[in-house]
């Protein structure tokens, strides 16, 4: 069985799978052939493995096997597969990727965020409102919402919900474990966790850049459907 932990960059995936790891002894495999955040973390504090089989026979096997993607649902992805769709608001997540991308030399935070913006890719990650409309519509119980508010405000509940609501096969909570602060993660690395908080946007984004994101149909429409404003 595999279950997808699928979201937009940059909206809290690896501290869910932080947690997956933490309270359930869950790990992750990625469906891309590098895990670049486990590679930069750690695979111990990520909770990271290698994907043991293909995608077709990992769906077919009586393990559950989670899975990462920030890709939009295409066709790896089985209709019946159940599914933790990760959301957070688009101007936080996108303003996050492109400080992150920034880092690089020669990349420039404001370039980077307008490129983001613009992306128009059918396939792969795509542009933010796409990529969250594809995991949302149709709605599916076995494709269970969590909200990155949420995640951080209250972790360990926020996931009991929503593993509770997947009603996996031999999976239960560790009794007794502690999970990190963001005050110690941001000290392993600040530049990865760098907030940790809704509401970013507010001092980071600019104004013409504001109306940039607002401006597409695909941000429009599935801001309406989380209820961000």
């Amino acid at each position: 069985m595999i279950v997808w932990v699928s979201s937009f960059p940059r909206s809290g995936n690896t501290f869910l799978r932080i947690l997956l790891h933490r309270l359930y002894g869950v790990r992750t495999s990625v469906v891309y052939d590098v895990d670049g955040v486990a590679t930069r973390l750690g695979a111990a504090l990520v909770g990271f493995e290698e994907r043991p089989a293909a995608i077709r026979a990992m769906r077919t096997a009586e393990q559950v096997h989670f899975v990462k993607t920030h890709r939009q649902r295409d066709d790896d992805v089985d209709e019946s597969d159940r599914a933790i769709c990760l959301v957070r608001d688009g101007r936080d997540s996108l303003v996050s990727w492109a400080r992150l991308n920034s880092e690089g030399e020669g990349r420039e935070f404001e370039t980077e965020l307008r490129a983001m913006i613009n992306r128009k890719d059918t396939v792969g990650t795509g542009s933010w409102g796409q990529n969250v409309l594809s995991w949302l519509l149709p709605p599916a119980p076995h494709r269970v919402v969590l909200r990155y508010e949420d995640l951080v405000r209250e972790p360990r509940p926020s996931v009991e919900r929503v593993m509770a609501e997947l009603r996996l096969p031999g999976i239960k909570p560790r009794a007794d474990v502690g999970i990190p602060s963001f005050e110690e993660l941001h000290a392993i690395d600040p530049g990865f966790f760098r907030r940790g908080q809704a509401g970013t946007h507010r001092d980071e984004l600019s104004d013409d850049l504001h109306q940039f994101f607002w401006s597409r149909p695909d941000n429009r429409a599935a801001m309406a459907l989380l209820g961000y404003r």
